[in-house]
């Protein structure tokens, strides 16, 4: 059975050093990611999924992010761009792209994924697109990219309570505060996998 990749905001402003937010050890992720993504295999792959932190100023200000962490990856800036292009991805493998304006992937309503290969493909509601994957039998997910303790830890919080077995590979996340292996002990008692 295929598996499905999530992979969490690998965008400038996290993962470079001299960026917006940047996350401690991130920028030595980065060609380990390259060459994960550049692995996947189409007959193993269901797909890929890239997870778009996207802030506008005169909202962030009065977001919860905003009251704990400085302006990023605002809409547009270089801070916003994805360090991973989704070119590594063989093309036979469907990618897509979910912009989000909160921590959570999963909090808000009515977000759609957009197709990286096809820009004029029509967006598919999230829900309905991982109920999707749950129906056709795809029950793995790997879950890359940062942070640990906070953007992956609630895309991994909400792919366990829709079902689906989970696993962050270590090598490829970095956390703020907390790394994956503590946020996997203290969050998630047995329910996540970290390789």
């Amino acid at each position: 059975m295929k598996s499905f990749v999530v992979v969490i905001d690998t965008q400038s402003d996290f993962m470079h050093e001299k960026g917006a937010l940047s996350v401690a050890s991130a920028e030595a992720l980065i060609p380990a990611a390259q060459d994960f993504l550049r692995a996947l295999r189409p007959e193993e792959t269901e797909g890929v999924l890239f997870t778009f932190d996207t802030h506008e100023p005169d909202i962030f200000a009065a977001s919860e992010e905003g009251k704990e962490f400085p302006l990023h990856c605002v809409r547009g800036s270089a801070g916003w761009e994805n360090v991973l292009a989704p070119s590594l991805v063989a093309p036979a493998i469907p990618v897509r792209r979910l912009e989000k304006g909160v921590f959570d992937m999963w909090k808000e309503p009515d977000v759609a994924l957009l197709s990286e290969h096809d820009r004029a493909a029509s967006p598919l509601p999230r829900d309905a697109f991982f109920d999707d994957l749950m129906a056709r039998g795809v029950r793995d997910v790997t879950v890359i990219g940062v942070a640990a303790d906070y953007c992956v830890k609630w895309a991994v919080d909400g792919l366990v309570a829709r079902g689906f077995s989970v696993s962050v590979p270590r090598a490829l996340t970095a956390g703020i505060h907390r790394d994956i292996d503590t946020v996997a002990a203290e969050d998630f008692e047995g329910r996540l996998t970290v390789a």
